[in-house]
């Protein structure tokens, strides 16, 4: 089972490579059969091929994030409040999301779920 330490890790490395547009820093906290459920209710991106492509595209959007609160640690989980804001259809927008990561014993990401529906949208 992961460490807390180690789960917190993945948080605050995703959250700074996010922020810095690095897609292969993201793709390295990622075990290689991976999934990504962004947003929940559509179909997972497997592997790290369809989450490079991915986070590729979200990154091309400009999107930077904050987090709302503390990660959350349980078993092998852990969840953490964050806000996105990113240039969406031409305003400013701010997408408030829960996401939860799922963590092998070597620390490395292999479920990644994003919940969020249009109630968390606002224009910023």
């Amino acid at each position: 089972m992961p460490s807390p330490e180690q789960m917190l890790a993945a948080v605050h490395g995703y959250v700074a490579a996010f922020d810095k547009g690095d897609v292969e820093a993201v793709v390295a906290l990622f075990a290689e059969d991976a999934t990504v459920e962004d947003p929940v209710g559509t179909e997972p991106k497997r592997g790290l091929d369809e989450i490079r492509a991915f986070y590729a595209g979200s990154m091309a959007t400009g999107a930077k994030l904050a987090l709302l609160g503390d990660p959350r640690c349980a078993t092998d989980y852990v969840a953490f409040p964050f806000a996105v804001s990113l240039e969406w259809q031409g305003s400013r927008q701010v997408i408030e999301v829960i996401d939860t990561f799922r963590i092998d014993d070597a620390g490395r990401i292999t479920e990644m779920r994003a919940f969020f529906g249009p109630a968390n949208i606002t224009s910023a």
